[in-house]
């Protein structure tokens, strides 16, 4: 039995987890870990809540029952949602492709951006005002190239 929208090889069907075959996953493939939480994992939260006399032991029933109704609506929704891509034009599939695409290039930093926070350059005079412990109009210039830096 082929199935058109099945993701799942017909020949590979025979090899998943028994649960997602007897809930007729098509769309969602899980694991044996997966299905193994899904199922033992739900009846073990359900008779641990109903030891500590929380839920009724009804819920041993209705709890695994509840994951699985779950884990096939979202094999449903999975299925609405590759069906409606599938339809979409390849124009549009391109065009959504190009805007999607990551840009990387390579920024200009100016070397005045290199200097650590709070911490002004000898040679620039935007940032002179943010030095400390300058001397208020002493008259003398800023360390050069013949004038060593003070600061360092």
């Amino acid at each position: 039995m082929t199935r058109t929208w099945s993701t799942v090889p017909t020949d590979e069907e025979r090899y998943r987890p028994l649960y997602a075959r007897v809930l007729g996953l098509r769309f969602v493939n899980p694991g044996g870990v997966l299905c193994f939480l899904f199922f033992e994992g739900a009846v073990a939260l359900a008779v641990l809540l109903a030891l500590a006399e929380l839920v009724t032991w009804w819920a041993v029933l209705v709890l695994p029952a509840a994951v699985a109704a779950m884990v096939k609506l979202n094999d449903m929704v999975a299925e609405v949602v590759i069906r409606t891509a599938a339809q979409v034009p390849e124009q549009e599939r391109d065009r959504f492709r190009r805007q999607m695409e990551p840009v990387v290039g390579r920024a200009a930093v100016p070397s005045t951006a290199r200097a650590l926070p709070g911490v002004a350059l000898a040679g620039e005079p935007t940032l002179r005002a943010a030095r400390p412990a300058d001397p208020p109009g002493d008259g003398e210039r800023w360390p050069g190239p013949d004038r060593p830096d003070p600061y360092r």
